[in-house]
């Protein structure tokens, strides 16, 4: 849940500055587009939180205008939207950037978007009506990561948020860190280790992570429950109530909140609403915005909050809601709805028996948390394996025929098949490759999934999405299917000795069926 890797330069711009001019309120009456002024705002309880406000250079007296609060990332400083503020403000815009609670000079402790931080939103809210010149009927919100949940959070509890773009955050927080039943070990380690160095963690965050981590099954009903109480998915029928109009943008490699979750939220929102999925990793498609380069998902964000807070007649709304970039093409493509994007599809069979042997790393992996998605986006580099040389003993590993013609993959492909261990519990790792004529497997994507309490030796079927994904395989290649144990981007609970056996029985073929664009 950080902010932005490449948003490391608003980081350490916040860390060279200081933040001394939050620890000191400027005075009500200063600046306008050209600089911000520093604020505190009394958050929920009283908290203080450090803030920065834009006003329009030309505001005139007496007018109101569209108003846009920007709660910033996880162990981001409050600068950090400082360049797109000072955009949206040269366009018209009052706009109020908030650190979150817990993190650096701002008050309280780190409630993981919690009913403190959904208050806070409120009472920032309200601070901008009673002190700019905001018009209360035209109110939007939007942030990166824990800002855009916190943004679509508040949008449940808040009728005034008339509209969000939610940046590469996330709808479910336990789909996002806890897939599959399986824990995303570096996912949860970079949360908590970001926070400890950034802010203050509250006690309930802290044992949630220490249960997290340590696999504490008798605490994962309350894990979940915590889970779902910051999570914008549960509060969806509110926000469609609210008829809040909802952009939503993510990467594709997001190794911190992957792409399904959105794209799930997004079918069950019922008002004005625009998907977006790029190339990338957590925050990477948004970062050269927050340094205030030219970049097309803020230009997005802009157009449509001047769609529905300005009223604009600009196209955003005729346009096909649902935009994604392929990772090996570039190039926007516009579909009606998300089920329209894996149109038709094609099935690899998961035939045979294969029995491999878990606590040991095969060598085919998913990544590195933050790293993979940002080298697949400029380099086009996602992680590979060989095929022919990974072991069968500790990898079954089926493939298709070579393709006459080029595979368009789009959307969530699904593995179907039958699973037996000797132990009760287990954990297994999907994957999908595009394996060249030379046996190297570049990777198109993946899963985790675990299980427990199963009768040792008894098969059990496995359903499993893989994380959506826009690739497209060359002609002349086949695609692989892998799985194996261990992946260092998860916690494993195959016990010492464990064994996985994968069948596919007559009445109930194995298989992975893989969408493709509709040509």
């Amino acid at each position: 849940m950080l902010g932005a890797a490449a948003g490391t330069a608003a980081f350490v711009a916040g860390a060279a500055f200081g933040l001394a001019p939050a620890a000191h309120a400027a005075p009500a009456a200063a600046t306008a587009a050209d600089g911000p002024r520093f604020v505190d705002i009394e958050g929920d309880g009283g908290t203080v939180l450090k803030a920065n406000v834009f006003t329009p250079s030309d505001a005139e007296p007496g007018v109101r205008y569209p108003a846009i609060v920007l709660p910033t990332s996880w162990g981001m400083p409050q600068i950090e939207y400082v360049a797109q503020a000072r955009k949206l403000a040269d366009s018209g815009y009052v706009v109020v950037g908030y650190n979150s609670r817990g993190f650096w000079q701002s008050g309280g402790e780190i409630e993981t978007a919690g009913p403190e931080d959904v208050a806070d939103a409120r009472k920032v809210v309200d601070w901008t009506l009673a002190h700019t010149p905001a018009d209360p009927d035209r109110v939007g919100m939007a942030g990166v990561s824990y800002g855009a949940g916190i943004s679509l959070l508040a949008a449940a509890h808040d009728p005034r948020v008339k509209a969000v773009a939610a940046l590469s955050g996330w709808a479910d927080l336990i789909d996002s860190i806890y897939s599959g039943r399986t824990q995303h070990l570096q996912a949860a380690g970079l949360l908590g280790g970001a926070g400890m160095l950034t802010g203050r963690p509250s006690a309930e965050l802290q044992q949630t992570l220490k249960d997290f981590l340590a696999s504490n099954l008798d605490q994962e009903d309350e894990m979940i429950a915590w889970g779902k109480k910051r999570s914008p998915a549960t509060y969806v029928d509110a926000i469609n109530r609210n008829d809040t109009a909802v952009m939503l943008g993510n990467a594709w490699g997001d190794s911190i909140f992957p792409p399904n979750q959105y794209a799930d939220f997004y079918e069950r929102l019922t008002g004005p609403k625009r998907l977006e999925f790029r190339p990338g990793d957590h925050a990477t498609a948004e970062a050269t915005g927050l340094l205030g380069l030219p970049n097309d998902v803020w230009s997005n964000a802009e157009r449509w909050f001047d769609r529905h807070l300005k009223g604009e007649r600009n196209g955003i709304d005729q346009e096909l809601p649902v935009q994604l970039k392929s990772r090996t093409t570039g190039g926007y493509e516009g579909y009606p709805d998300w089920k329209s994007v894996g149109a038709k599809s094609t099935r690899i069979a998961l035939d045979g028996t294969r029995t491999v042997r878990a606590n040991a790393d095969s060598g085919a992996n998913g990544g590195v948390v933050m790293l993979t998605g940002l080298l697949d986006q400029f380099a086009k580099v996602p992680p590979t394996a060989s095929i022919p040389l990974l072991p069968r003993s500790r990898a079954a590993v089926w493939q298709s025929e070579r393709y006459a013609s080029a595979q368009q993959v789009r959307g969530t492909a699904k593995v179907h098949t039958t699973v037996a261990s000797n132990e009760s519990s287990g954990t297994l790792v999907a994957y999908l490759y595009d394996v060249g004529p030379l046996g190297l497997g570049k990777l198109v994507s993946h899963a985790p999934y675990t299980f427990h309490g199963k009768q040792p030796g008894r098969p059990f079927p496995v359903d499993l999405e893989l994380f959506s994904t826009a690739y497209d395989v060359p002609a002349g290649h086949r695609l692989a299917v892998v799985v194996d144990t261990v992946d260092p981007l998860y916690i494993e609970h195959n016990p010492t000795g464990a064994q996985l056996t994968f069948s596919s029985p007559a009445a109930d073929p194995s298989h992975v069926s893989v969408p493709l664009r509709e040509q």
